[in-house]
């Protein structure tokens, strides 16, 4: 029983010194868990590791921790560079873009000449939810375009308190005009659904170029294929817009860090890509198209202009306003202009 007990011990020995050999050797070492806090630790081991460098805080905001993080390097070159490159090229191009057009093509005249007569096309709410929203655009572009060019842009030509002046009063101007801004889009799409659904119409303006390439206007209804493609763009850009930019002026309620910076990108993108579509916009609507302006400026178009580029629309109104008349309703919308 003694010579039995002794080759218990020996084995007992035996395990528990291969057990120590086993913990100490370098490949269960560098399994151990890192202490992030230890002043051995390298950046790199934190980073290969965690995929960030973080600490320990005792504040209730748990992601004041996070020191470093390599995703922020990437969005860092997407600000400074990537994204003024691309602002640069969509912006400036559509500019130089529209310019070559109107030198090509000139202005889009009335093919018949003013008629006179005038019908109207937008009434007063249309006009004003337009215009209010395109006023928050403006600005809301203007100040959004110096956080990313103002610095290597204005900086240097009116010095640092004026830029810093000016940027301040661009801050505030982009937040609080946001808030319209969001509420046009909502109105607009509310009042002008029903008008910019995809019909067969839109394809035949399609392919005959929508009249800006030639001297024959496809007929269209109130709203053609390309109206309707700005249409769009404006509820979904400026939905997408408004949404990635309140959550830039409200960080961290719904996200950390990488969704901020996914945020940013988004509204960065979607704003310099929406005010280059916007200058074909505003180009077409006044100095690319004679009569265009009139339609949001009075709210009535010439009935020329209105039989050449939206024919279908006219020939709904004039039936209507035909019918309005024969039922005693008031007088037809088209009149003599003064």
């Amino acid at each position: 029983m003694t010579g039995f007990g002794k080759y218990v011990r020996y084995a007992v020995g035996l395990w528990a010194l291969v057990l120590m050999i086993a913990l100490s050797s370098p490949s269960v070492a560098q399994q151990a868990p890192i202490n992030p806090t230890a002043s051995s630790v390298k950046e790199q081991q934190l980073l290969q590791e965690l995929d960030r460098i973080q600490g320990r805080v005792t504040i209730p905001d748990q992601r004041s921790r996070v020191l470093e993080q390599p995703a922020g390097r990437d969005w860092r070159e997407f600000r400074t560079v990537t994204l003024r490159w691309t602002g640069a090229l969509a912006i400036l191009g559509m500019f130089v873009v529209l310019v070559i057009f109107y030198l090509i093509r000139g202005r889009i005249r009335i093919e018949a000449g003013l008629s006179g007569i005038k019908i109207v096309r937008f009434n007063g709410f249309e006009r004003f939810v337009h215009w209010m929203t395109a006023t928050c655009f403006l600005v809301l572009a203007v100040s959004g375009l110096n956080v990313t060019f103002g610095r290597p842009l204005l900086l240097p030509l009116i010095g640092f308190e004026a830029f810093s002046e000016w940027s301040q009063w661009a801050k505030y101007a982009h937040n609080y005009l946001s808030f319209p801004f969001t509420i046009g889009v909502v109105l607009i799409f509310l009042m002008w659904i029903a008008g910019n659904i995809p019909v067969k119409a839109d394809i035949d303006w399609l392919k005959k170029g929508g009249g800006l390439f030639g001297h024959e206007h496809p007929p269209a209804p109130r709203f053609n294929a390309g109206q309707k493609g700005i249409y769009w763009i404006v509820v979904l850009g400026g939905g997408l817009a408004a949404a990635s930019g309140y959550q830039l002026m409200f960080p961290f309620y719904i996200t950390g860090i990488e969704g901020m910076q996914l945020a940013q990108i988004v509204h960065a993108v979607v704003a310099v890509l929406f005010i280059a579509v916007m200058l074909a916009h505003i180009y077409i609507g006044s100095i690319g198209m004679e009569g265009a302006f009139e339609a949001m400026g009075s709210g009535e178009v010439d009935l020329s202009w209105a039989r050449e580029h939206h024919k279908l629309w006219l020939d709904e109104e004039q039936a209507r306003q035909a019918s309005a008349g024969k039922s005693g309703s008031p007088p037809p919308m088209a009149a003599p202009a003064e």
